[in-house]
């Protein structure tokens, strides 16, 4: 059934039983998208035996979904504005399902990489569509806020989760079962989809400029990669090159941005006052929980010497934490608190938590779950008000490029988290491995054990003992970093959203809102 082109819906319209359901299929994708960032965590021992990923190989197999994904958002989002959110979303469910089955069956680490990198590029049809389409169907604030929250909770959670699912599959099959587990899940999507889901998209968008695409994806990738290499490797000049060209070519966006006549992302949606520093600060919380992330993991499965089983099942402690954090913080919005402190609050709880990782030891198991569930509990706290208050103050007719901006900056702060503080660690890590040990051990800490396994006798218990405890100083180095970044960003916090009043966030759909759309196409 298709709807006439109407005007945007006001604010005050209330979504009823037929937003909440299609809602609810929307937490499909972002679920998978999100599983997808940790779902390798616990497979990483599996794939390292099997594959024999160099060091650099290893960070790659993490990282590169993520970067594809951050490179990538802002042209799906625009895209979608333009062919339709929902039709944007059914096309991304396929090459995601698609991708997650090349990667099942991937018999190399180069393969894999890049099945990991076709994952990022359907990653990144889904992301914006979902969040685009929560935008457009919530246009009352308080329902909008609700949704956001689950929203976040659903992204949080997928984290979670893909590291529990890893660790159960791992244990009773192979590590590619962890990417089929995508498979049905799409498959419901395209099936519901169509009916479910209402279609939108902008009426005139413009021409789509082709040249920002190139240029986005050239201003994210060498950055990241200078900064992903100079931790551990040093600072070699390609590196130093390589951040300088992405620079440059960040430079340039923008400029394109600015000048062209169709953006890909609107310089007007700077305007609202509360858009940049939920976009910023929402980027840091992701830094913080991804990069923690990628020790956590590993110390529970390779340092104290859990199965993969055990080791997802005490992952899910932290979770008791998160699950409050996002309503706590609602409410004392909503109770006058302003909303500066209490970001600014999380952001300090969350640096409490890097600071008990940085206290721990080789056996230090609960002190470990309660540093990542303080760290997590204060990260949710700050995504959850940052992108109720970046989506707040832009329209619905904006919400594709907005959402998928505002996700740019979280899949480029947690591939920047992951990169920095894993690079920091890894650093320390080989540093402390013994100069004698064979050059395998020099590499990762799975890399280490494998060979430690194969020495006899006393040999093989040292050098387990030596690489545990290299891992573990590196995770310490790595927590005070992020300690002092979580810190850096409180006091941003306080600086930058002191003056945003919930009254100019709540206007965002008035007449006055940066380009907004006459009218938008709507259909179900």
């Amino acid at each position: 059934m298709t709807n006439p082109t109407s005007t945007t819906p006001p604010a005050e319209t209330l979504a009823g039983r037929r937003e909440w359901t299609a809602l609810g299929v929307l937490m499909l994708p972002l679920l998978l998208v999100s599983m997808d960032v940790s779902v390798l965590y616990f497979a990483i021992p599996q794939i390292s035996a099997d594959l024999e990923p160099s060091g650099t190989q290893q960070l790659w197999i993490f990282d590169i979904y993520a970067f594809v994904l951050a490179g990538l958002l802002m042209t799906m989002g625009s895209l979608g504005d333009r062919i339709g959110r929902r039709k944007l979303l059914l096309f991304g469910a396929a090459a995601f399902g698609t991708a997650s089955l090349l990667a099942a069956y991937a018999n190399s680490a180069e393969t894999l990489i890049a099945a990991r990198a076709l994952l990022g590029v359907g990653g990144a049809t889904l992301m914006p569509s979902t969040m685009a389409i929560v935008r457009t169907m919530f246009t009352d604030p308080g329902q909008r806020a609700k949704a956001i929250g689950l929203w976040s909770a659903v992204m949080t959670g997928g984290v979670a989760l893909g590291s529990v699912m890893s660790g159960v599959l791992v244990e009773h099959f192979w590590w590619g079962s962890v990417f089929l587990v995508n498979l049905p899940a799409m498959v419901l999507l395209l099936a519901l989809g169509p009916f479910l889901l209402p279609e939108s998209k902008n009426p005139e968008p413009g021409r789509f400029d082709l040249l920002s695409v190139p240029l986005s994806m050239a201003a994210v990738l060498p950055v990241i990669y200078g900064i992903k290499e100079i931790p551990s490797e040093g600072w070699n000049v390609r590196y130093v090159v390589s951040i300088t060209v992405g620079l440059l070519f960040a430079a340039l966006f923008v400029h394109r941005q600015r000048t062209v006549k169709s953006p890909l992302i609107s310089p007007a949606l700077f305007r609202g006052r509360g858009f940049a520093p939920g976009v910023v600060l929402n980027l840091v919380s992701s830094f913080g929980m991804m990069g923690s992330a990628y020790f956590t993991t590993q110390y529970l499965q390779s340092v104290l010497g859990k199965s993969s089983m055990a080791a997802a099942l005490w992952s899910l402690v932290p979770t008791v934490l998160v699950g409050v954090a996002a309503p706590v913080a609602a409410q004392l919005v909503a109770r006058g608190v302003h909303r500066a402190h209490v970001v600014a609050g999380g952001f300090t709880v969350a640096a409490c938590g890097y600071a008990l990782l940085a206290l721990a030891g080789t056996d230090s198991l609960w002190l470990v779950l309660a540093g990542a569930g303080v760290l997590a509990s204060g990260i949710v706290t700050v995504m959850s008000q940052m992108m109720d208050l970046a989506l707040s103050t832009v329209p619905a007719a904006n919400s594709g490029s907005a959402a998928s901006l505002l996700e740019t900056g979280a899949e480029f702060g947690g591939a920047l988290g992951m990169a920095v503080l894993g690079s920091i660690g890894t650093a320390v890590y080989r540093h402390g491995v013994p100069a004698d040990a064979p050059a395998a051990a020099h590499e990762t800490l799975g890399g280490a054990l494998a060979v430690a396994g194969q020495l006899p006798g006393e040999a093989g218990r040292a050098l387990t003992t030596a690489v545990r405890v290299a891992f573990t100083d590196g995770m310490q180095a790595a927590a005070i970093a992020g300690a002092v970044v979580l810190l850096a960003a409180a006091v941003l916090a306080v600086a930058t959203l002191r003056k945003v009043t919930v009254r100019e966030t709540a206007a965002a759909d008035g007449a006055d809102a940066p380009d907004a759309a006459p009218e938008e196409k709507a259909s179900v």
